[in-house]
This record gives structure tokens, sequence and C-alpha cells, in this order.
């Protein structure tokens, strides 16, 4: 990695660890959001204050994500810093079945176990 690279890597990591405090708390009618989901390939986190924690394994890559919630776009979620987001597609918002809670984000079914 040049030099270039790098700066620009240490700012956007500084700037995400300094902003990591400023997501929006999860609005009370997106309460059932919060807790701890996982499947066999994705973990996500979802805290009241609006820290969210992410990470997916496919085809042996691994991608994670550490950010403060945006804010919600209807069912779906929005993840990051101002100028470095990402949306979370919920087809299902959470949901009960078989005794456990349940919701599917980017076409995973997840189980909240937290």
């Amino acid at each position: 990695m040049d030099v270039k690279r790098c700066t620009v890597v240490a700012v956007l990591l500084a700037a995400s660890i300094l902003l990591s405090g400023c997501g929006k708390p999860v609005p009370p009618d997106k309460a059932a959001y919060v807790g701890e989901w996982q499947s066999r390939e994705m973990y996500l986190s979802i805290a009241e204050d609006g820290s969210v924690k992410y990470k997916r394994m496919s085809g042996g890559v691994s991608k994670s994500l550490s950010a403060p919630l945006r804010g919600f776009e209807g069912d779906n979620f929005v993840v990051g810093l101002p100028f470095l987001s990402t949306t979370f597609i919920v087809a299902r918002p959470p949901y009960e079945a078989d005794g456990q809670r349940k919701m599917i984000v980017d076409g995973v079914t997840l189980t909240r176990f937290r």
C-alpha cells in the first residue's frame, strides 16, 4: 500500500472511531430490531444507542462493519458515516416463529439470541 492510501485509510479509521458513538438511537417503533442476531454465515448486533456491528462469511471471505446507525428507511436501516454508508435490506422485519424472534436481512434469516 502506498503512503497516500495508508493516509486515507488512517483518516477513515480515525473518523470511524471518533464518530462510532454518534449513531442515532433506535426509535421506539423499531425497538424489535435491538439485539444480537445470528445465522450460520452472518452476525448482526443492533444496540439501543445506535451502535451496529456486522460480520458475514461468504465463500471464505469475511466482511465486517462496526459503525453508527444513521436511520431507518421503511424496514431497511442505514449504517455508517455520511460519506461512507451501507443500507441493510430487510425483507421481513422482526417476527415470531417457533418461539424464536427472527428477521430476514440481506436475504439471510437471522435468529435473535440476546
